[in-house]
């Protein structure tokens, strides 16, 4: 038997309020399910507190129950046992069965068959539901066949930059002053990433956190997750994308490359490591922009990390990186915001192509467009696009460089990354 009751009294007792609020809005009674899917320590929990931090205001604290499914109390789990939750939930609180209760389960993916009880739960009991996981394939298949029409999924990231200002209690401003410390926090912000836990440390620190989360992600997303037979393979796997973010990534080449180096592996092998990395929301593979399946598939896609913070915990290269850490800083932002990304390849490659945004629809990324065949190249993309796709503006985001460029297409506004970010 589960110690539900002892699990249930200490999520009573926890402190919820020290949260910092995140720009994430997730409605509180939707009559949906509502779902945090997102890779670990990207702050689903403390999402979860908030909410329940929110809800305290106005409901007894007896409503509100967090459950942790990775507590190792509950080790092992199956799917009788999450029937006893509700049991003992009751026998605490019979006084509840006429109310409005809040659950919250963080970690969903550890319960077996969960997708049944949170199913139950939602038709025939008077509650909200919330859940989290780090698990995009697995939520994704459940969500759209047992939990179908009841559920409101969101993605959760790591801290965007707005928010990483808010962690460090940085308000952006036009002054000197405040211009000063907004390019000093992005500066921090490239070198550390977005996970909350590295807002605010030192580099070295924040190394070592990373390389923790790396390794939990390999181990326990992964490897275990996925039965992965030859970790030296994956290991390698992860070392390579994570060094060549924001670059195609060529499942031949880099198969030729491993077999080159004596690895024992299949193509087959190959691909099912990179769709676990997927799953646990530690890669992004983004598409060709093209109107023929024939031609999306014939091009490589090209390759984001979840954070790119990580890069410095696998890639040891002492080259400037930044044009392509700026990249993926971009790639996340633009996933925040819910576009579907491609990327443009013509005669000059566009790095974002949004089909559906109604504007900016191009987007190019460059670290320093000083050198004047840099910038003609980084223009010269955009204004290509911007004919094919008949579309009159465009953003390209650097450093440093702030102007508006009027060509035969249209409008190129040039913008500091650290200024579209923080929204000043």
């Amino acid at each position: 038997m589960k110690p539900w009751k002892q699990l249930i009294t200490d999520s009573l007792e926890r402190d919820y309020s020290r949260v910092m609020p995140r720009d994430l809005e997730i409605p509180l009674d939707s009559g949906k399910i509502i779902s945090l899917i997102g890779v670990r320590r990207s702050g689903k929990t403390n999402i979860l507190y908030s909410l329940i931090h929110r809800l305290r205001q106005t409901m007894p604290a007896d409503t509100l129950v967090y459950i942790n499914l990775e507590d190792d109390r509950l080790f092992p789990l199956t799917p009788h046992d999450l029937g006893g939750f509700l049991d003992a939930y009751f026998e605490l609180f019979p006084h509840n069965r006429d109310r409005r209760v809040y659950f919250f389960f963080d970690e969903i993916q550890n319960a077996p068959e969960w997708e049944r009880f949170i199913r139950r739960l939602h038709d025939t009991e008077n509650c909200s539901v919330f859940v989290t996981g780090s698990s995009a394939k697995l939520l994704s298949r459940e969500i759209a066949t047992s939990l179908r029409g009841r559920t409101i999924p969101f993605e959760v990231f790591p801290l965007s930059f707005s928010e990483y200002l808010r962690f460090r209690e940085i308000k952006p401003g036009h002054s000197s002053r405040a211009v000063s410390l907004l390019k000093n926090a992005f500066a921090e912000y490239c070198r550390t990433g977005g996970f909350p836990e590295t807002a605010g440390v030192d580099d070295l620190r924040a190394k070592q956190i990373l390389h923790e989360y790396l390794q939990m992600i390999m181990y326990r997303d992964v490897a275990e997750r996925h039965s992965v037979g030859n970790l030296f393979l994956l290991k390698s796997l992860i070392k390579h994308c994570f060094a060549n973010i924001a670059n195609p990534l060529s499942l031949s080449k880099l198969y030729n490359d491993f077999r080159s180096q004596g690895m024992q592996l299949s193509r087959n092998t190959l691909f099912d490591y990179i769709s676990y990395l997927e799953d646990a929301y530690a890669l992004f593979l983004v598409p060709v922009n093209s109107p023929s399946q024939r031609e999306v598939m014939r091009n490589p896609r090209k390759l984001y990390a979840i954070d790119h913070g990580l890069k410095g915990v696998v890639d040891l290269a002492t080259g400037n990186d930044s044009g392509r850490i700026f990249e993926n800083i971009v790639f996340l932002q633009l996933r925040r915001q819910g576009q579907n990304i491609c990327y443009g390849r013509q005669k000059q490659e566009i790095d974002f192509v949004l089909p559906e945004s109604e504007s900016p629809r191009l987007i190019n990324v460059a670290y320093d467009i000083s050198a004047l065949e840099t910038r003609n190249r980084e223009l010269n993309g955009l204004v290509e696009g911007m004919q094919g796709l008949g579309v009159q503006e465009a953003l390209l985001l650097t450093a440093e460089v702030e102007e508006t460029v009027t060509t035969a297409a249209g409008k190129i506004t040039i913008l500091p990354l650290w200024k579209w970010l923080a929204g000043v």
